[in-house]
């Protein structure tokens, strides 16, 4: 029979992993196997700037976590995987994917973000999404162009009154 210290570290592991995920953006699951040991401190350094942090747990211990919430990955949940976990949901998965593009070795498999499970597709879409103020930029271009449309017209219209 299993120590009961051992069945109660392995509890709190199983509730860490739990809390982590409930209180994430976002959530990745990702093969590291075949990264040097400086290709992990470049990526745990890549993913501190973008406000995530990833660990490594055994897989039986997140299933059970991952049960507790009734989050399905199970398929995933094979070999040696790392987790990333971000305040934002799309930061960790953009900054694996550009890490991915450098180190082969690293591939995203699954995710769940904002209370959904993605896919490698969907994981795929969102890493290639601009960040929030890339996006800010746009819109205020977009609203821009809309303000100057309306000044042109109102000119005119003022010219075409004066006639």
């Amino acid at each position: 029979m299993a120590n009961q210290k051992i069945i109660a570290r392995k509890q709190e592991t199983v509730e860490e992993i739990a809390d982590k995920v409930k209180n994430s953006a976002s959530m990745v699951l990702f093969e590291y196997h075949g990264l040097t040991a400086n290709e992990t401190i470049e990526l745990r350094r890549k993913l501190r700037e973008s406000g995530s942090s990833y660990k490594v747990y055994k897989n039986t211990l997140v299933k059970r976590a991952l049960d507790s919430l009734n989050i399905d990955m199970d398929s995933e949940l094979n070999g040696p995987k790392a987790i990333a976990f971000g305040e934002d949901a799309v930061a960790p998965i953009k900054a694996l994917a550009d890490f991915a593009k450098d180190h082969p070795a690293l591939v995203m498999k699954i995710g769940y973000v904002d209370g959904e499970v993605a896919d490698e597709n969907m994981l795929k879409q969102l890493a290639s999404i601009p960040s929030r103020d890339g996006l800010l930029t746009m819109l205020a271009s977009g609203l821009m162009g809309v303000v100057k449309d309306l000044s042109i017209c109102l000119d005119l219209y003022s010219k075409d009154l004066e006639k």
